[in-house]
């Protein structure tokens, strides 16, 4: 929609397909009745450094409708939950002066002072951590989530990759009044007022050139046109266009790598972290999560973040996770996820019970998460594919930042930029 926005603006006739029926992709919302808000299938927020979205949600008119409040993070260490801010609260964490004091230099560095990701990307985080932070502060904070984030890779993940979560970062978080769902239609109806019309429940189904233009399959017609953006997953645009196979293009993405993630949110009677935190990580001890300390990695209280006023009084809480897309969590049903997960709540807050849950929502993608590798900058395939007019702009090419709503308008605009050429 980004780019469409800007294409539509420079003059040209855009047309948007979308296969499921509303806008958004993995940023999209439900909602349930009696809620004034709608809720994120896939926790998301925005850090006020997201210049990006928040230049295009000026653009459209709605800056207005951002709210930036200030919620509590926290680790699980040792039975208890610890603020999880790089300030003075970093103070109380369980660790010794030496590791206090590792843990801020480093900190300050990554934060304030390199740039430098180039050098970064050529080591992986498990290592650098190792060598800068120590064994302790990175054994007790840090291994923990990449191993929770990218199960039995988390050794072959990047620093240049976690330099740039640790960069980005405000300690104060942004959502849309009634929700990202909310900004996502507001967004549509922007780009329909300018002239773009977007198709929904409309699936794409191959991607060919017709007299050296790229054209697109849909309800069995194929139609050439000058330019066509696809933001598919990899395996996807590969399947779509099958011509790209063939090229060392394709071949580049066919080696790009990238695991799935779950939501399963619980709508509670009364609230699950009571000390009022929103985001709480939990260690992962083992990328079996079988016999890891908790089988998932995020427990997110939703509505310690935003007022449960806003969704009818309900408690909403997430149990969030990465997997790798032949995990069995990405084919249990929500009510084996809740078994699953169950015990984690009540070690969390013994006092949980299982009357405390009024309703459940499962939401899965297979294509959720990139895994960028030493030296990945040099393994993405560029914006413009081989054939064509055919442009492909994902999550895998966000690269060093991390996939989230930002940089998606981020690489929509370049894309469109790159299409205008």
């Amino acid at each position: 929609m980004t780019a469409a926005w800007d294409l539509v603006r420079a003059g040209h006739e855009v047309h948007i397909y979308e296969a499921e029926p509303t806008v958004g992709g993995l940023a999209a919302g439900f909602s349930e009745p009696g809620w004034e808000w709608s809720m994120e299938k896939f926790y998301h927020h925005w850090f006020q450094t997201d210049q990006d979205i928040l230049q295009l949600i000026d653009e459209i008119g709605k800056s207005d409708k951002v709210l930036f409040p200030r919620p509590k993070t926290s680790y699980w260490i040792d039975g208890r939950i610890y603020r999880s801010e790089m300030n003075a609260s970093a103070l109380s964490l369980p660790l010794s002066l030496p590791a206090l004091i590792r843990l801020g230099l480093t900190g300050v560095f990554l934060k304030f002072i390199t740039n430098d990701w180039h050098s970064l990307e050529k080591v992986t985080a498990d290592s650098w951590m190792r060598r800068w932070m120590g064994e302790e502060a990175y054994n007790k904070l840090w291994r923990p989530l990449l191993i929770g984030k990218f199960a039995n890779l988390y050794q072959e993940v990047n620093m240049a990759w976690l330099w740039a979560r640790i960069k980005t970062r405000s300690l104060r978080l942004g959502i849309y009044e009634g929700g990202f769902q909310a900004f996502l239609d507001a967004l549509a109806g922007a780009v329909m007022a300018r002239g773009v019309q977007i198709h929904l429940s409309t699936p794409v189904q191959a991607i060919t050139t017709a007299n050296g233009k790229p054209a697109l399959t849909i309800n069995g017609h194929t139609t050439a046109y000058d330019r066509v953006i696809s933001t598919s997953s990899p395996s996807l645009m590969l399947k779509l266009a099958p011509e790209l196979a063939a090229t060392p293009y394709g071949q580049q993405m066919q080696e790009l790598r990238s695991i799935g993630a779950l939501c399963l949110v619980i709508a509670l009677r009364q609230s699950l972290l009571t000390d009022g935190t929103y985001w709480l990580n939990l260690p992962a001890t083992s990328p079996d999560k079988q016999t890891s300390q908790f089988p998932f990695l995020a427990l997110v209280e939703h509505t310690n973040f935003m007022d449960k006023s806003h969704y009818g009084g309900d408690v909403l809480v997430y149990c969030g996770d990465y997997v790798p897309v032949d995990h069995e969590y990405l084919r249990m049903s929500a009510d084996e996820l809740l078994e699953r997960f169950l015990p984690a709540l009540q070690k969390v807050n013994p006092a949980f019970q299982r009357d405390w849950i009024r309703k459940t929502w499962l939401w899965r993608a297979p294509y959720a998460q990139p895994v960028p590798g030493v030296n990945h900058s040099q393994k993405i395939p560029a914006l413009k594919t081989p054939l064509p007019g055919l442009y492909w702009a994902s999550m895998s090419q966000v690269y060093p930042w991390d996939r989230g709503t930002n940089f998606a308008v981020e690489i929509g605009r370049r894309v469109a930029r790159e299409a205008l050429i």
